[in-house]
């Protein structure tokens, strides 16, 4: 959402008097490998995302932002604010890594400039596919994260 602001006052104008809006914030984006991992780069997954933050500062300004404000500033009246914590152990699930195999192809090219040669390497090789190394061939993958939510109603 480029224009937050504007974003809400035209959610704002368009909601029924007495309607009920639902902000969803990304509190950070997910993480999917044991802290330990890969385990010839441990710690890797953590550095990609270190890498994105200057890139997301600099493009998406908002992120983790407290949107109760944002939402009285719109005219709404916040209800309830909740914090959600995700942590779904994957169980060798396909589809959490296939999940995680498509956030770690956006990651990289977000991250490459700024990762180590051998970081990088270490993103290739678990994004590869055909390598015995593919976060597709991981049996300790999950789905860790937090998302707030805010409820706010038109008056």
């Amino acid at each position: 959402m480029a224009h937050p602001d504007r974003a809400l006052t035209s959610v704002h104008d368009l909601l029924a008097p007495g309607g009920l809006f639902a902000v969803v914030e990304l509190d950070d984006f997910p993480r999917f490998l044991p802290a330990d991992a890969p385990e010839h780069r441990p710690g890797l997954e953590e550095r990609c995302h270190r890498a994105t933050d200057g890139f997301h500062a600099e493009h998406v300004p908002h992120r983790g932002a407290d949107w109760g404000p944002m939402l009285s500033a719109a005219g709404f009246t916040v209800e309830d604010r909740r914090t959600l914590t995700v942590d779904i152990p994957g169980d060798r699930s396909e589809a959490i890594g296939r999940y995680a195999h498509g956030r770690l192809r956006r990651v990289r090219g977000t991250a490459a400039p700024a990762l180590s040669p051998e970081d990088l390497a270490a993103l290739d090789e678990l994004l590869d596919t055909a390598s015995p190394y593919s976060i597709l061939r991981r049996d300790d993958l999950a789905v860790r994260t937090e998302r707030t939510v805010w409820a706010a109603r038109r008056a």
